[in-house]
């Protein structure tokens, strides 16, 4: 296993409560995370982001709704509130999600890879508003499924990372 990435060696190597918590980092399902951390050595971070999508596909309701609340509670900004643009889009920005929360009890969840950061406000708007139309189970469905791209997402970075995110 010495020819494994620097960060995935350091992930399967991690104690089990560190390589949780890093885990659940990257989706705050406590199943998703403890499956992912019992299933450990992984031998390629190919396995482990496609074992991190199955565990992400099985997701039971109870599951989805921990990691949704997870991302309700994180202490950031609305997403696309940093982006450039105008006074008024970031009102609307903001009235969006605050209409998207009203309708489904959870933050607004998409995932956003490649998407230049002068795109990213009117993307996240966009995305706002198409899916304020959706019933609630349509949109369960998407919002699990924009969860299970950011949590690979995050996933990758941690195990690509130099610094020592799980250990």
């Amino acid at each position: 296993m010495s020819g494994l990435p620097s960060g995935l060696r350091r992930f399967n190597d991690a104690d089990f409560g560190a390589a949780e918590e890093a885990l659940l980092a990257c989706c705050g399902s406590r199943r998703w995370a403890l499956r992912l951390a019992v299933h450990r050595p992984y031998p390629t971070v190919s396995s482990l982001l496609a074992a991190a999508s199955e565990a992400s596909y099985d997701l039971s309701h109870t599951d989805l709704t921990e990691a949704l609340a997870d991302e309700s509670s994180m202490p950031q900004p609305l997403l696309g509130m940093r982006a450039p643009g105008s006074q008024a889009a970031h009102t609307a920005l903001q009235a969006a999600h605050a209409a998207y929360e009203a309708r489904f009890g959870h933050v607004f969840v998409v995932s956003l890879d490649d998407c230049p950061a002068e795109e990213m406000l009117d993307q996240v708007l966009v995305s706002l508003r198409a899916r304020l139309g959706n019933d609630p189970d349509e949109e369960r469905s998407t919002a699990a499924e924009e969860l299970r791209r950011i949590a690979l997402h995050r996933l990758e970075h941690l195990v690509a990372s130099h610094a020592s995110a799980a250990s």
